[in-house]
């Protein structure tokens, strides 16, 4: 059931007020967030432009041994069965809301983890009971009018298609909003969207008085829904605005879809989220690749605006500028993630840039106010497709800096010696398959490398900006993807035989460590600082077999007490890391994997960190439904 204020709690929300002589909030200048940025966590990447920095630094290089865990939240749903908690809490004025497993809304005083208010959306009922992408969510975000007794709402974003806007301090319904607190997302959809996976999966983001959308939807090589951007007022849940990441006929983009292949083309989405530039009031997205993900027979061409970073203007919907990062995608390397906005130094002046990580292990940095590339970009030869009725991109752009932070192409003395027999079996399938940068599907078998997990995934990245640093976590195992013939009157020529990882008999990478890496890079220079192995194997540790890294999700948060944050590994840690040089300083087991990225923040002068602990999901691990609060111990 829904329930509200359900703690008589001792927090005490303290509300900002705004200073003698300041205009009202506008269309043209966004409200003020009521909330202290230097203590709170006020989006699931800390600052609308997804930096995910904290300027904290009670927890410090010199005390981070003293860290402990004060306070435990379990949300109940284990008993529903383990499903992923890929959550990022945010934290306003003591209040931390985050979303569970089932897409439930809670609200915790932030300093002792009670439960204040706690919101079901399904007790509404759920117009499609689809879930997109099996029903994962990422965080809610958060919305002021600016005033100190005014207007605080959550606006919460759910994989089967819908939009709640709550009372931040009650959970209540914003009976003003929608039907009467939400909005059926696939009203104002031209198409019948009913039978389809649609839905954000991804935090909402704000910009000024409006509400943005990514959306995950199915990738074929069935039909899909639309991957459009899309916008909302704030106060009413009207529709108002659309970006056609599929341009329509007049729209920029849309020759270089072959044909009339852009008609209902699904993909091209941005599934992993918004950020948002609060003084320009533009929205930036990373989007995903078209459908379908393997095959592009059907849609020839570079394919706008999938696999591109978008600037779009975030009161009309109008794009300011695009560069695509792939063409014509036949690998699954959507872009997995929104863009970090960050200000670098050249040659004594700032610059605002946008900072994309990729699947295919690259960073693009560009100047946000035109998206010319701040390191050059080649375009590099790439082979042709093996198969008759596709038309693979002749080239495709490779930055010249940083080099990149995952494996890009595999050769024979990559493949793994961990034990004789599992080094004889990955030479003979090796030597069976199609292998090199860019190679697109085949019959045979080709080797996908970044795998399909990347390089980057969405658990994305982390930027310093007194150091100009980004950190990375990041994957190195491959895929083996095999086209097949389907059978006559299929919509596609082919499809594929699974998602396969390039894995030994005994289920480890068939390549040499690290599987799994967190990279430091230095976007003022464009060179790697350092990188270090991400995670360990239980199994491999018991065999003394270490430092191998693993397949990890769940990202990085940086502080000024000079500390990067992440769980994400199958051993089911928490670390902590010296940002300067990667030396792992703290971690402690956590009740399951965390896979999901941290937050921190302050309240009554004390510092914490918080993570999702939930197992499960793909790396399988055991089941999890905490949240799982850290500070430092008191000194005696």
């Amino acid at each position: 059931m829904m329930r509200c204020a359900v703690f008589l709690c001792s927090l005490v929300i303290t509300l900002t007020s705004c200073r003698s002589g300041e205009r009202a909030p506008s269309e043209a200048e966004p409200a003020p967030l009521a909330a202290t940025p230097t203590r709170d966590w006020v989006s699931v990447g800390n600052d609308r432009g997804r930096m995910r920095y904290s300027p904290l630094d009670q927890i410090n290089l010199g005390n981070i041994q003293r860290l402990e865990r004060v306070w435990t939240y379990s949300t109940g749903e284990l008993e529903r069965g383990g499903r992923i908690i890929e959550s990022t809490p945010i934290v306003i004025e003591g209040m931390l809301y985050a979303t569970t497993a089932y897409l439930k809304v809670i609200a915790l005083n932030a300093a002792t983890g009670d439960l204040i208010w706690e919101f079901d959306p399904f007790e509404l009922g759920s117009p499609s009971g689809r879930l997109a992408s099996g029903g994962v969510n990422r965080g809610c975000a958060y919305w002021s009018d600016g005033r100190p007794d005014g207007e605080r709402r959550i606006l919460h974003g759910t994989a089967d298609g819908r939009l709640f806007s709550l009372d931040a301090r009650t959970g209540e319904p914003d009976l003003q909003f929608g039907r009467g607190g939400w909005i059926d997302l696939r009203d104002d959809i031209e198409r019948d969207l009913s039978k389809l996976g649609y839905g954000p999966t991804s935090a909402p983001a704000i910009c000024g008085d409006r509400v943005v959308l990514g959306f995950s939807n199915d990738e074929g090589p069935g039909p899909s829904a639309p991957g459009d951007v899309r916008a909302f007022d704030v106060r009413s849940g009207r529709q108002a605005w659309r970006f056609h990441t599929v341009p329509r006929p007049g729209e920029v983009g849309n020759d270089t879809w072959g044909g009339e292949s852009w008609k209902e083309r699904g993909g091209a989405n941005a599934w992993g989220g918004v950020s948002v530039d609060a003084k320009r009031q533009w929205v930036f997205v990373g989007l995903g690749s078209a459908a379908f993900d393997f095959f592009g027979g059907d849609r020839e061409g570079q394919n706008l605006f999938a696999n591109s970073v978008v600037a779009i203007d975030g009161r009309t919907g109008d794009r300011i500028w695009h560069f695509q990062t792939l063409h014509h995608d036949l690998w699954d390397h959507d872009l997995p993630i929104y863009p970090n906005l960050i200000t670098l130094k050249r040659e004594g002046r700032t610059i605002d840039a946008v900072a994309q990580v990729t699947k295919t292990g690259y960073v693009f940095v560009f100047d946000r106010e035109t998206g010319e590339p701040l390191f050059e970009v080649e375009e590099v030869p790439a082979p042709a497709s093996p198969v008759a009725e596709e038309r693979a991109w002749p080239t495709q752009p490779v930055p010249v800096k940083p080099p990149p932070f995952s494996k890009t192409v595999l050769t024979e003395a990559d493949l793994t010696q961990r034990t004789p027999e599992a080094a004889a079996w990955a030479k003979e399938q090796f030597a069976k398959l199609r292998s090199g940068a860019f190679m697109p599907p085949s019959l045979e078998g080709t080797l996908v490398v970044p795998g399909f997990h990347g390089g980057a995934t969405w658990s994305g990245a982390s930027f310093d900006p007194t150091t100009g640093l980004l950190y990375v976590s990041s994957n190195n195992v491959p895929n083996v993807v095999t086209l097949v013939p389907t059978q006559e009157g299929a919509k596609y020529p082919y499809k594929i035989t699974g998602y396969h990882k390039f894995l030994d008999p005994d289920g480890y990478p068939a390549i040499q460590p690290p599987w799994g890496n967190l990279t430091a890079i230095d976007l003022n220079r464009g060179v790697i600082e350092w990188q270090v192995p991400l995670g360990e194997h239980p199994k491999l540790v018991e065999q003394g077999i270490r430092n191998t890294g693993c397949e990890n999700f769940g990202g990085t948060i940086v502080t000024a007490g000079g500390l990067v944050f992440i769980g994400g590994t199958v051993d089911e840690n928490f670390h902590a890391f010296e940002k300067s040089t990667g030396k792992l300083l703290w971690k402690t087991r956590l009740p399951a994997g965390g896979y999901a990225t941290p937050c921190t923040y302050e309240v009554d002068g004390r510092q914490y960190v918080v993570i999702a602990a939930s197992g499960g999901g793909k790396l399988g691990t055991k089941p999890g439904d905490t949240f799982v609060a850290f500070a430092l111990r008191e000194e005696e």
